[in-house]
């Protein structure tokens, strides 16, 4: 009886985790980019997006950045696009120069007052990464290392429809 409580209850979290807290669709945020301009990230819809929320203190992270700056070097030609949201705790000052020091090619933005966070449902870990497809559809959502050589699999069907 006991199990199947435990796993009663395990199924309404899943549920409740994957109805309610995490978005359908791109949330409707303006994001403030570390070369100063400002943009709704509805904006992007058309094209293949990832939004990746990460830190300067992220080692894995840290880690991703030469292979998403590799990924979007290769696709980007195509449409994909790629958004760095640096997390609400992240000096500011840091994410600019480590940008800069990383030669980031992709946009970067700062997230002061968590309200991409939030609206993406409640950032916790970093990095957590969103997929989305030409319609603004979230299709999938990685929290910790990506597997990048499946993501980009899954790029490159996004942009052959």
């Amino acid at each position: 009886m006991k199990k199947i409580l435990k796993n009663c209850i395990y199924i309404i979290l899943v549920f409740y985790l994957v109805f309610y807290l995490v978005p359908k669709k791109v949330p409707n945020v303006y994001l403030n980019f570390i070369d100063g301009q400002e943009f709704q990230i509805k904006s992007f819809e058309g094209n293949p997006l990832l939004v990746t929320f990460w830190s300067t203190t992220c080692a894995i992270c840290l880690e991703e950045i030469p292979r998403l700056a590799k990924l979007y070097e290769e696709l980007n030609e195509y449409g994909f696009e790629i958004i760095a949201i640096a997390v609400s705790n992240d000096p500011p000052n840091r994410v600019v120069e480590l940008s800069k020091n990383k030669k980031i090619p992709y946009r970067v933005a700062l997230d002061i007052n968590a309200d991409a966070e939030k609206a993406f449902g409640k950032i916790r870990y970093t990095p957590t990464n969103f997929l989305i497809d030409r319609n603004g559809k979230i299709i999938k959502r990685y929290v910790g290392k990506m597997e990048i050589n499946k993501l980009r699999s899954k790029i490159k069907r996004l942009l052959n429809t």
